[in-house]
């Protein structure tokens, strides 16, 4: 059964922006600018996640941190996706998988952080994430000499383009990825978690 995606066309190039997304901020809003600009993508989904496996603690409710998103997000090339969810998949591996079944026309690109990339060898099948979509990373403060000197960057370091290559990435096959240095916002959502009463507010 086909799920409900945002409106896309064959051909072009989506970026995909995962994470629980709890709370959504502006560090989240900067780096999908930056990304639409840096890979030459059509557009950024951000697709919220039911919960992180990696994460012991559940995160609020998934249609709070949905309407959340969608406060922040005022972008007319960016949009607010519950896919994971809606497809009943775990993984990131597995919800690629189902994007390129349901769009087999589209060409995505996973968008992390360098602090992501870091650990990016602990998540579930990543391998299988790098060789079905190309990665676009964006620098974070403090992560990018670890974020390079990862496993998964020395692996696959002959599948890297240059940042002057940016532009080409979502018209690369995999195994592709990108480091650009951009100016970031070191705003967290753990930070914000800490410092009010965001879950408190999910579940009223």
């Amino acid at each position: 059964m086909r799920q409900p995606l945002p409106p896309v066309r064959p051909g072009q190039a989506v970026g995909l922006l995962g994470g629980s997304f709890d709370p959504p901020h502006q560090g989240h809003v900067h780096i999908s600018r930056e990304a639409l600009k840096r890979f030459a993508l059509d557009r950024v989904w951000w697709l919220v996640s039911p919960g992180n496996p990696l994460k012991t603690h559940g995160p609020a409710p998934l249609a709070h941190r949905m309407e959340a998103c969608r406060a922040i997000l005022d972008h007319p090339r960016m949009e607010v996706s519950d896919f994971e969810a809606r497809a009943g998949t775990r993984y990131t591996a597995e919800t690629i998988a189902a994007l390129q079944a349901a769009q087999p026309g589209v060409r995505f690109v996973w968008l992390m952080g360098a602090d992501n990339l870091a650990q990016f060898h602990l998540w579930q099948d990543w391998q299988e994430i790098v060789k079905r979509v190309p990665l676009g990373i964006l620098a974070r403060p403090e992560q990018r000499i670890s974020a390079r000197m990862s496993k998964a960057a020395r692996i696959y370091s002959h599948a890297r383009l240059r940042p002057s290559q940016s532009r080409l990435l979502a018209r690369v096959q995999a195994p592709a990825w990108c480091f650009v240095n951009v100016p970031m916002r070191s705003i967290s959502s753990t930070e914000l978690r800490e410092a009010g009463n965001w879950r408190e507010l999910g579940n009223n």
